[in-house]
């Protein structure tokens, strides 16, 4: 009889589901999706005070996600154990407005680091500040410094939209890395340090530019990305992996492959070892557009499978949280997902919302 018992609670541990991993999304016009990785079933939606979402960060403990909203330029920070809103504010008064999108909360998670634009509403006309370091202070709800950022820093026509925030350890330091790395003391929001790394030493390569940052390798570190370069004599364009270390400053760039012509490689995901990688290549992106997954190894720098999907106007990539499954979305109502090693596709997956540029974030 105790043997019966046994097997059967054996048998029930086995077939009891894994701690299941929980996806959160933003969509139209002021939700934040919250989905059942393993069925794919919303099971709740998040209505956000400050309205649209537009970028996600999650803390380096993982227990909260800062959401960045447009709408009324807010910042929403949830709880991923509770999945609820523990702060929510927006930043727009009647006469002052925001911009901003994404950054970065300080160690301590009561300030939250970022760039903006500063719009205030005068008798006859909106004066404009120039690009801005701010701080936000989130228990006072507002925000509580800003630097001017130097002009030699403002020439990016996207330097504050398309750029990676990364924290020092200790909190004293906000690197921004876009076209260069921007090194910004906290305690004054000025830039004490610029790392060209579009053009690294000793490497014969040049042009170096940054892509999207991997979610899956962030720490509070490294910055992981997907790399283009070009050699300075014939341009030939290679893409890579690169690692920046924020500890020690150093830039590492290992080539893989020939650039796709015509076209452009997006994000970069990889498996928990870390021996496995994989990218979106979009090959001709007028009139005969193609778009392909590229399965690589990483520790031999080799392509080791690819496949065509189906392309989308624009969409996100990205994985999923065992890394089994790659997933195509943004821009519409749905995920599809493949297969991470035969690249074939799976399912679709119907959100019943149209998700935002914010992107996925998985947890446990």
């Amino acid at each position: 009889m105790k043997k019966l018992g046994l097997a059967l609670l054996t048998l029930a541990a086995a077939s009891a589901p894994a701690n299941a991993s929980t996806v959160f999304m933003g969509s139209y016009p002021d939700k934040m999706l919250i989905v059942d990785e393993a069925t794919g079933t919303v099971k709740d939606r998040i209505t956000l005070a400050s309205g649209l979402p537009t970028s996600m960060r999650i803390s380096n403990d993982n227990k909260k996600i800062y959401v960045t909203t447009i709408t009324t330029s807010g910042i929403e920070v949830i709880d991923t154990a509770t999945k609820k809103v523990v702060n929510s504010f927006s930043l727009n008064t009647p006469t002052t407005r925001y911009r901003f999108n994404g950054g970065v909360p300080d160690p301590s998670g009561r300030f939250f680091y970022t760039t903006l634009q500063k719009f205030e509403k005068l008798q006859d006309r909106w004066l404009v500040s120039p690009q801005m370091f701010a701080m936000i202070d989130l228990t006072k709800k507002a925000v509580t410094r800003t630097a001017e950022m130097p002009e030699e820093d403002t020439r990016n026509p996207n330097a504050g939209w398309r750029t990676g925030y990364m924290m020092s350890k200790d909190g004293k330091t906000l690197f921004l890395i876009r076209d260069k790395v921007l090194i910004v003391d906290t305690a004054d929001l000025k830039v004490k340090d610029r790392l060209e790394v579009s053009k690294p030493e000793a490497t014969g390569i040049e042009g170096v530019s940054f892509g999207g940052g991997v979610e899956t390798l962030r720490s509070p570190t490294e910055y992981v990305s997907m790399f283009t370069a070009q050699d300075p004599y014939i341009r030939n364009k290679v893409y890579g992996v690169g690692r920046f270390n924020l500890a020690t400053k150093a830039f590492d760039f290992r080539p893989i492959g020939p650039a796709p012509v015509g076209g452009g490689m997006g994000g970069l995901q990889v498996s928990k070892d870390m021996k496995e990688g994989w990218t979106v290549v979009t090959q001709e992106k007028v009139g005969n557009k193609r778009c392909e997954f590229w399965h690589l190894d990483l520790t031999t720098n080799l392509v080791k499978n690819k496949a065509e999907f189906p392309c989308r106007s624009r969409f996100q990539f990205g994985i999923s949280g065992d890394t089994k499954l790659l997933y195509i979305y943004g821009a519409s109502y749905d995920i599809e997902m493949y297969d991470a090693q035969t690249l074939q596709h799976v399912k679709t997956v119907d959100l019943g919302n149209d998700t935002t540029g914010a992107g996925m974030i998985i947890t446990q």
